[in-house]
């Protein structure tokens, strides 16, 4: 859980820096800070042998209505900015899946997802393919839509 935690909050961090608002300070300790906090909210919901349950406890979502995940918001207020603050910040629409596995992202609402990070699972008893995966079967769609892009982004 320690890596897609930290790969989630360090992509968050990356967003703010991007703006060149915050000092390199402030964000260590937001990225600190969210990491901190989401390891703990999800430790009662991190399932490695069945990855999909608890993804949407996992998601992490920020949208134009002005809702934003509060362990986000926790973070941000560490570092003295307002929930209004971070929303002029980071996109207006944000969605990150933290699953075992898998750290993945979309911008918008019909943005194509990202993988941050991905890993294969060290034993065969967890369920193969991604959730997203499955969100797409369950929907009734055995393929990709048309307009499904997947973007791997490495960190190296």
């Amino acid at each position: 859980m320690k890596t897609e935690v930290s790969t989630a909050a360090n992509f968050i961090s990356r967003l703010l820096k991007t703006t060149g608002l915050l000092s390199e300070e402030q964000l260590q300790h937001f990225s600190y800070s969210l990491e901190k906090s989401l390891g703990e909210h999800y430790k009662h919901h991190w399932f490695p042998n069945a990855p999909c349950r608890g993804s949407a406890y996992r998601c992490i979502r920020i949208n134009e209505n002005h809702k934003m995940d509060p362990v986000i918001g926790e973070a941000a207020g560490t570092i003295g900015l307002t929930r209004e603050q971070l929303f002029t910040l980071l996109p207006s629409e944000l969605t990150m899946w933290v699953d075992p596995y898998e750290v993945s992202y979309r911008i918008g609402e019909d943005g194509s997802i990202c993988v941050l990070y991905e890993s294969e699972p060290s034993n065969n008893r967890a369920s193969s393919g991604s959730c997203k995966g499955e969100l797409r079967v369950g929907m009734g769609r055995s393929k990709k839509p048309k307009s499904f892009t997947t973007i791997r982004i490495s960190s190296s």
